[in-house]
């Protein structure tokens, strides 16, 4: 069975059937909020050089504003207020005291260092009910450009305030026909900010790139390439190292090579092999490439998401006629086997929330792909989307709260445009992470 049979096979639907008449989606959950608010307050600096006053100005306006854009992705978890002001909300008893009565508890302020009025940007977080500071980090002005340094000051002011890691340092890696011309759409590897900044392209392969994914710590990825120049079936597995800037196949048995994700350790990958009589998921040890079978159905087997512990991995299978979201433990073949997903004519993409606890995947029902979240156990299912174009490709960010996934618009009979898209965990759309890049569709969180 060659790669193009797979998938239509994996796909084929099934008129007769539509289980959405057999399920009921609870009513959505709230995450843990916040319930004071956090002021973002911009200070201008007093006793500045005339002469160095607009440089000031500028760089403490950068590093506000992206700061301030980063809190919002949380709004949805605890307010923020935004303010510009002259003076210091923390060295003032009043404006301290009138804020603790309006509900604000945390105070983040973005103004000049102290210590050096004209070299660089102080961030600071005050609990102001305690009247303590919390965390304080300095960005020198030849960097306030240099956002990778503003979103690592900004994780360690949001940590300070919630005890927990933000997104603010992920990256997403995604799949783009960029510039690939109307006859041949051509996809490369991209990767961008968690917030759609900063894009790069990755390959330049000429060909189809699919499915990619992080490693654990963020270094590598793997993802599958469809040789458009070849006449070879064979869809082969690379691994991209972004340290050493190098890359290598890791897998290019007859067939399909596909889907790949890599174990928690790091250590060894799941992937979808076709080289036999059909398509099965295997874990590849990769320092021996030694091969182990996890499924073996007569039916297709295909898109592998491990859990954190590395007991119990989601996956497809056309087992009951149409792709259902399966569960299993890993340890062997066929191990502990569990049908969890009845919704939809079928199904696509499950992944794994960070601490194992839920999946979010894909669905076509009503002639449009939705997305919907369940427990792994197969319970509490929640549809996230409705009414919002079609969307496939869903991925947690590294702290759950999180969901990045492809969207697709109809323009006009002859023109649709497919962009990243990022929600909250209870489905409210925060905002479109990509323009002008083709279209965008498998995007991943890194870890």
């Amino acid at each position: 069975m060659n790669w193009l049979s797979i998938v239509l096979v994996i796909i084929t639907l099934n008129p007769g059937f539509l289980s959405a008449q057999n399920f009921t989606a609870v009513s959505v959950g709230q995450a843990e909020k916040i319930n004071e608010k956090i002021l973002i307050n911009q200070v201008e600096c007093e006793g500045v050089n005339t002469s160095q006053a607009p440089r000031v100005k500028e760089s403490i306006s950068k590093v506000s504003e992206i700061v301030k854009n980063n809190f919002l992705f949380y709004k949805t978890y605890f307010p923020i207020l935004y303010r510009e002001t002259n003076a210091s909300i923390a060295k003032s008893i009043d404006l301290k005291k009138n804020f603790v009565k309006d509900s604000v508890k945390f105070l983040l302020e973005v103004t000049c260092s102290e210590s050096s009025k004209t070299s660089s940007v102080s961030l600071t977080a005050y609990d102001l009910k305690e009247e303590k500071l919390l965390a304080s980090e300095e960005i020198s002005f030849e960097s306030v450009d240099d956002r990778h340094l503003v979103h690592k000051a900004s994780n360690t002011l949001f940590k300070a305030i919630t005890g927990q890691e933000s997104l603010f340092l992920s990256r997403i890696v995604f799949v783009s026909d960029e510039k690939s011309g109307l006859k041949n759409k051509l996809k490369e590897l991209y990767i961008m900010d968690f917030d759609g900044r900063g894009v790069k392209k990755l390959t330049s392969h000429k060909g189809i790139v699919l499915s990619p994914a992080f490693s654990p710590d963020g270094n590598k990825i793997l993802y599958s390439l469809i040789d458009v120049k070849s006449k070879s079936t064979t869809i082969a597995l690379y691994e991209m190292d972004l340290i050493k800037k190098t890359i290598r196949i890791v897998s290019n048995e007859k067939g399909i090579n596909s889907g790949a994700v890599y174990a928690s350790d790091g250590k060894g990958i799941y992937l979808t092999l076709s080289h036999g009589s059909n398509a099965e998921i295997y874990y590849m040890e990769l320092a021996t490439k030694k091969l182990r079978k996890v499924t073996s159905n007569y039916a297709v087997d295909v898109d592998p998401s491990i859990n954190r512990e590395g007991n119990l991995l989601a996956f497809l299978s056309g087992r009951a006629g149409r792709a259902m979201i399966y569960t299993l433990n890993p340890i062997r073949a066929e191990y502990q086997v569990k049908r969890i997903s009845y919704v939809g004519q079928f199904n696509a993409t499950p992944r794994f929330s960070p601490d194992g606890s839920e999946i979010v995947f894909a669905s076509w029902m009503d002639n449009t792909f939705d997305l919907f979240r369940l427990a792994s156990s197969g319970h509490s299912l929640v549809r996230l989307t409705k009414n919002f174009g079609s969307n496939e490709d869903p991925s947690y960010s590294p702290d759950g709260q999180f969901i990045v996934f492809s969207s697709k618009r109809v323009i006009s009979r002859v023109k649709a445009d497919q962009n990243l898209y990022i929600m909250d965990r209870d489905g409210e759309i925060l905002g479109q992470l990509t323009y002008n890049l083709g279209n965008c569709s498998s995007p991943r969180f890194s870890k």
